[in-house]
């Protein structure tokens, strides 16, 4: 269950917040400003290829690296096919995880490694079977670490990660950090700018920057819960099974990412899909045991007694339609015919003179979300822009929700 009394108390959130997500949280600018300045420091941005990679190879343990994969892929698009080398091994510590090359990959290819830890001997090996094979490595990973060392040796490019001065000494906060992500992630935005698959030059990674450090001022503690989209989204989501629906390329990996982080930090169930086959994938669950009407005894059940049964709630998360083809009538049409709410989330419109507004949607089903219609915006803002504001207020909105959740609290 979620504490609600928590949200808006700020200091009662800090002292609970053990392993600084909230501080990484609010980072996420900051971290891509220095991993920025450490790619530059690297070289990336010298960098001359002569040409695109036939395929990209991502590697690494943990949802950071995952979701880095799932990003760099749907950034990417058509222009070269991305694929996330998965681990093997007896368990999930760093000393038992192995990759390996598929056995088509060669000196057209290209391969990334992103880690936190940086210690996986797996990694190392996979650095060497790379340099064998001809295949071009970047990795970012921790300065001084043995993975950094071993792709050094073998001529691959490193990129040391970006940290907070706090982090040198609490590997558990830099590990669970929603910072982490972006730590991991500019760098290869950088790298895929010179390379030609991403519109990311150093303007626009200052854009992404200065985005998320707005939306850390919408999202943070000190911000009530009724203005603020990450506590509202939270509060919503409390005691329910999300269900989280995304619309367009770049909204699709934040919401399997969005999953993923409820259930690591927040310990919650969730499923993500994409529309419109979503709502033929997910559809069951609206009206089977976690709809809204499921239970006829709710009504009588004791609420201090009893734990309340789980309702599945819509969680939309789009990118700015293009051309004007939707599925969210739809989906909205088929939460409202189940007596389902629904949470809806798009980036803003943020103009040089705009304050902005929340994106957040109404706590009703079929409610219309901010913009809900504009298609793309004419004021300079980037679809990376909208990407971070969308990642970085799932993030917050996960995190509220490991902090106030019982299970977490004294």
């Amino acid at each position: 269950m979620l504490d609600e009394t928590l949200l808006d108390d700020p200091d009662a959130l800090a002292r609970v917040d053990r392993r600084g997500l909230l501080r990484g949280a609010a980072e996420a600018g900051a971290r891509v400003r220095t991993a920025a300045r450490h790619a530059a420091e690297a070289g990336v941005t010298e960098l001359n290829p002569e040409g695109r990679p036939r395929a990209i190879l991502i590697a690494g343990p943990g949802t950071a690296a995952a979701g880095v994969a799932d990003m760099v892929a749907a950034l990417a698009g058509a222009s070269a096919p991305v694929a996330r080398l998965h681990s093997t091994g007896v368990a999930a510590a760093p000393g038992a995880l192995r990759w390996t090359l598929p056995g088509w990959a060669g000196s057209v290819d290209l391969l990334l490694i992103t880690t936190t830890d940086g210690s996986e001997p797996g990694l190392a090996l996979l650095a060497e079977q790379a340099y064998r094979r001809g295949v071009t490595v970047v990795a970012v990973a921790p300065r001084r670490s043995p993975l950094a060392e071993a792709v050094d040796d073998t001529h691959g490019l490193v990129v040391p990660m970006a940290t907070a001065p706090h982090e040198l000494t609490e590997e558990e906060a830099q590990e669970a950090s929603p910072a982490a992500l972006w730590a991991l992630f500019t760098p290869f935005l950088a790298l895929l700018d010179r390379v030609g698959l991403v519109n990311a030059p150093a303007d626009t990674l200052q854009k992404v920057a200065d985005r998320l450090d707005r939306t850390a001022e919408r999202c943070g503690p000190a911000v009530a819960t009724y203005s603020n989209p990450a506590k509202t989204l939270a509060a919503e989501l409390a005691d329910t099974l999300p269900i989280i629906w995304t619309e367009g390329a770049t909204a699709a990996p934040i919401g399997r990412r969005f999953a993923a982080v409820l259930a690591e930090l927040a310990g919650r169930p969730a499923f993500a899909a994409e529309l419109p086959e979503a709502l033929a994938a997910h559809g069951g669950l609206l009206s089977g045991d976690f709809a809204a009407g499921a239970d006829p005894d709710d009504f009588f059940r004791d609420r201090v007694e009893e734990r309340q049964a789980l309702h599945a709630r819509v969680v939309l998360l789009r990118d700015r339609p293009v051309g004007g083809l939707t599925a969210a009538p739809a989906a909205r049409e088929l939460a409202l015919s189940h007596d389902t709410t629904i949470s809806e989330l798009e980036p803003e419109d943020v103009g040089p003179d705009s304050g902005g507004a929340d994106s957040t949607g109404p706590d009703s089903a079929g409610s219309d979300s901010t913009g809900a219609d504009r298609g793309t915006t004419g004021n300079g803002t980037t679809d990376l822009e909208g990407f971070a504001e969308l990642l970085a207020v799932t993030d917050f909105a996960a995190v509220y929700l490991a902090l106030t959740s019982r299970l977490n609290t004294p």
